[in-house]
């Protein structure tokens, strides 16, 4: 028997509402997102990547067309808690040490103290952060900064994790790291992830699954299955099957720009 997707949308739209006329920001967008997908949204900037991914998380509402996940609305999956977000920016608290970032979510859900501590120390272990948990932020780095915001986000076991270009504005050597590292972060965890990104080696690096959109208003015009294997050492980028996934993603790029608005 099939498993059900763990996201759909069917039809999609979203126009906003603006002082100077509406921002048709989607249309028509199509999306199947299965169990244990790691799905990489890339598009030119204003194209609704970041919007679609707000929409999963029920924090932008569809003005037409049906979205489900977990076959429940985005409201309702996040009263079931079923997704963490990582934002652009890490966003941790600078009165908080790392732990207590992390612990931040757990303490308004009501967890005990004792489930607190677990889950913390669970998921400084994943993010490798482990014996950092009493640092502030600020003496930690920028790449050890947006591991700590992973790990907030993965602190209540989500099964679904929503990550809007979290390594966008680390230089390359530790972006290259982090990648590699999520990778490792995904294959123990089995989380299915929505991941937006500007970069096309990050996309075809990540991904089992790359959805291109065009520029505004927002619609997919590939979705590439990934030949890639599960297991990606960072030198798979110099192979002929990274290159032809990459040049696609490269294509469908341009072909939207074909789109008359």
């Amino acid at each position: 028997m099939t498993a059900p997707p763990v996201i759909e949308a069917k039809d999609l739209d979203l126009t906003f509402q603006t002082n100077d006329g509406p921002i048709h920001a989607l249309k028509g967008v199509d999306l199947t997102i299965d169990k244990g997908d790691f799905v990489s949204f890339i598009g030119p900037s204003g194209c609704g990547k970041t919007t679609f991914l707000r929409v999963i998380a029920a924090l932008e509402h569809p003005t037409g067309g049906t979205i489900t996940v977990n076959g429940m609305t985005p409201d309702e999956a996040r009263r079931q808690r079923a997704y963490g977000y990582v934002f652009q920016a890490a966003g941790l608290y600078p009165w908080r040490t790392i732990r207590g970032n992390i612990k931040l979510p757990l303490e308004i859900m009501g967890y005990s103290k004792e489930q607190q501590d677990e889950n913390v120390e669970k998921v400084l272990e994943l993010v490798d952060l482990k014996g950092f948990g009493k640092k502030f932020p600020w003496q930690l780095s920028g790449g050890m900064q947006q591991r700590a915001s992973i790990a907030r986000a993965l602190a209540f076991d989500a099964e679904i994790l929503l990550m809007d270009e979290p390594f966008g504005a680390l230089d390359e050597i530790v972006r290259d790291h982090l990648n590699e590292q999520l990778l490792a972060l995904w294959a123990r965890t089995k989380k299915t992830i929505g991941f937006v990104t500007h970069s096309i080696p990050e996309a075809v690096y990540l991904s089992t699954k790359i959805v291109v959109m065009s520029p505004r208003p927002g619609r997919i015009t590939d979705v590439i299955e990934s030949p890639l294997p599960k297991e990606r050492p960072l030198d798979i980028r110099d192979t002929p099957e990274f290159l032809e996934v990459a040049h696609r993603v490269r294509e469908g790029l341009r072909a939207g720009h074909a789109y008359d608005d």
